[in-house]
């Protein structure tokens, strides 16, 4: 199903029956732009490689998750000498797990401020950690706890309400909220005008899943999906979704699969509708590849909620520093220690959780060395130097004016996972040539386009999910709040959570004017507004929210992101890709590495930041002339195909 709800059908398409191009090739559903099963890499018992020069000295800038799971995977391939320098006072980056509690109360549902729902890239029928992703691998190593997400029009929501024109849609009659029961996942949406809209979408979608299925993973791959890219690299989305629709699909011109031959009216309602995880009016006027990657390729099926490393009730389960009162970095610098709840979990995994059963973690690794590890730290500059090691300047302790010190370290390669905008405002490059540092490459990153996004919770009285019958669990609205989604990770928690508005780009922006507490109670009051509007509804959902716990996140003013995720628009997908290819084609000569979703083409995923993490350290064990196994050479690692 699609329309709001998650488009589950490349997770059951009919898969190629030919030969992979290796051994080493991906599956369906699986990123298109490089072909290949990194999970197969990472789950041999020892890892990537066995380095040969232990004492190469390596700095990791940020430590998001793209960080955190290259400093892992570097220690893993035996690399001793590794520095991971993170800017705030907390790990995870735009994994962003707030655990409130209202006072006086047990644990609440915790918020995910940032990435919520996550792809494992499994097919139907596979239980999800069985995907071939990295996220899958991770997930099942760490024993994290997921459920299906209640996006929009599942079977996994009670019911979707659906608010367009005023509660208007057919024009006529008085106010309605539309509501759409999908139980078994078969039923299509409400109205004639929402299914029309649905089957043209479906009919698209379907015929370019069902070639790509079959020429995934196959010698042809490549050659298949550079057509593709040639025929829609400079159309918006926008201009797609009106794009006039083909009967079928011709081996004669096999990139073309003609668009989704929408009138300007049903246009208009997709823009609020979307096709898999809620409204896709913010990324109308990006490049049409960014939504048919997302949906086509699997981003959008059988998304999971991450509830963390925890037990069925939402307890966590035993790990390394959950009960100690605090935590300090290889400085001596305090930083928001593990709770091991929602999606942070991953993130604090990936730094608490030893390596193999006798190594150590990469934090504890750091402690014994005393050096290693350091947050409120801020890098100021790279500086090529002429011995072709690279200095880092920092600045430490920088949130404490009075205690802040300038300080440098000079290192064999460094991995930059920092947003673009940040490197090009707050990052000072010096000494790397034209040959390590292109141009055309520091113009592709510095002219990215990066997407604001703002989200509002409160916690939810249980009673909402329990006793309600009149509400839906989930609202799609072309209101000013957009997105509403309602869920509870257990019976346990004190309260469950909703996400009272959840936008991105202009959508986002527009709210900006607003304090925190004013957004909070302007989004209830909007809610209440539509729902006493709609004559089959007339019931406030006020009654049911703690307005005085709410939190708003705002990622383009968030001082660590600058951004929510990286885009790019229409014509600037090559450029988009080159990012992706520096590691391979400049790394080695500017020890410099580029990575993470900054530098991928599939924004707002965890997968990307995942696989540009495990590029670096291939680069890296590449470049140091480490041993890798399973008989993995370069050779086997597919290029980037993008024009210069």
């Amino acid at each position: 199903m699609t329309i709001g709800s998650s488009y589950d059908y490349p997770a059951r398409a009919t898969r190629s029956s030919a030969p992979a191009a290796s051994r080493w090739a991906g599956r369906f559903p699986g990123p298109p732009d490089l072909c290949f099963d990194y999970r197969k890499l990472l789950e041999q018992k020892q890892g990537i490689a066995t380095a040969t020069r232990t004492d190469h000295s390596i700095c990791i800038i940020g430590a998001g998750v793209t960080g955190l799971t290259a400093a892992r995977e570097l220690l893993r391939c035996g690399f001793t000498d590794i520095t991971l320098i993170e800017q705030s006072t907390r790990v995870g980056g735009r994994h962003l797990t707030v655990n409130t509690q209202p006072a006086g109360s047990i644990a609440s549902t915790p918020f995910e401020m940032g990435a919520m729902r996550m792809p494992f890239f499994n097919h139907t029928g596979e239980p999800p950690k069985s995907g071939r992703s990295l996220m899958a691998y991770y997930a099942e190593l760490f024993d994290l706890k997921i459920s299906d997400f209640p996006n929009p029009g599942t079977p996994w929501v009670a019911s979707t309400g659906i608010y367009l024109r005023e509660g208007q849609l057919d024009g006529e009659g008085a106010p309605r909220l539309l509501i759409w029961d999908n139980p078994r996942g078969g039923t299509p949406p409400p109205t004639e005008l929402l299914q029309r809209v649905y089957d043209k979408w479906h009919s698209f979608a379907k015929r370019m899943t069902d070639q790509v299925a079959v020429e995934y993973g196959t010698p042809g791959w490549e050659t298949f999906w550079q057509a593709i890219v040639t025929r829609y690299h400079s159309m918006s989305f926008r201009e797609l979704v009106s794009e006039p629709a083909i009967e079928q699909w011709s081996a004669g011109a096999p990139g073309d699969f003609g668009g989704l031959g929408m009138s300007a009216d049903e246009s208009s309602v997709f823009y609020s509708i979307g096709i898999g995880d809620g409204s896709w009016g913010a990324f109308y006027d990006v490049c049409c590849l960014y939504p048919l990657r997302t949906a086509i390729f699997g981003f959008s099926s059988h998304l999971q909620l991450v509830h963390g490393r925890v037990d069925e009730q939402g307890q966590p389960l035993p790990a390394p520093y959950l009960e100690a009162s605090s935590v300090y970095d290889a400085a001596g610098v305090k930083f928001q220690r593990p709770g091991y709840l929602g999606l942070a979990a991953l993130d604090e995994c990936l730094l608490f959780m030893g390596i193999g059963v006798d190594s150590l973690s990469f934090y504890d690794h750091s402690l014994q060395r005393g050096a290693g590890f350091l947050t409120d730290s801020r890098v100021t500059a790279l500086t090529k130097l002429a011995n072709g090691q690279t200095r880092v300047d920092y600045t430490w302790q920088a949130s404490r004016s009075e205690s802040s010190q300038g300080r440098t370290g000079d290192f064999d390669s460094v991995i930059v996972t920092l947003p673009s905008w940040i490197i090009e405002t707050r990052v000072q490059l010096n000494g790397f040539t034209a040959q390590m540092l292109p141009h055309s490459v520091i113009t592709a990153y510095k002219t990215a386009h990066w997407e604001t996004s703002c989200k509002v919770y409160v916690p939810l009285k249980k009673s909402f999910l329990s006793r309600n019958t009149t509400i839906p669990q989930i609202l799609v609205t072309d209101s000013f709040v957009h997105d509403v989604y309602a869920y509870r990770y257990n019976d346990t928690y004190a309260y469950d959570c909703i996400l009272l508005s959840y936008t991105w780009e202009d959508d986002a922006t527009k709210l900006a004017s607003f304090s925190d507490a004013q957004l909070i109670r302007k989004c209830a009051a909007e809610l209440d507004r539509i729902l006493m509007r709609c004559s089959n509804i007339q019931m406030a959902i006020s009654p049911y929210l703690d307005l005085d716990h709410g939190k708003v996140q705002r990622w383009v003013t968030d001082s660590n992101a600058l951004g929510c995720a990286k885009l790019y628009r229409a014509g600037t997908y090559h450029e988009a890709v080159s990012l992706m290819a520096y590691n391979r084609l400049h790394g080695a000569a500017s020890g410099v590495y580029f990575s993470g979703e900054s530098f991928s083409v599939d924004a707002g995923w965890t997968e990307p930041a995942l696989r540009g993490a495990i590029d670096a350290v291939i680069h890296i064990c590449d470049k140091t002339g480490a041993t890798f196994n399973g008989g993995f050479t370069l050779a086997n690692y597919p290029h980037y195909h993008y024009q210069q």
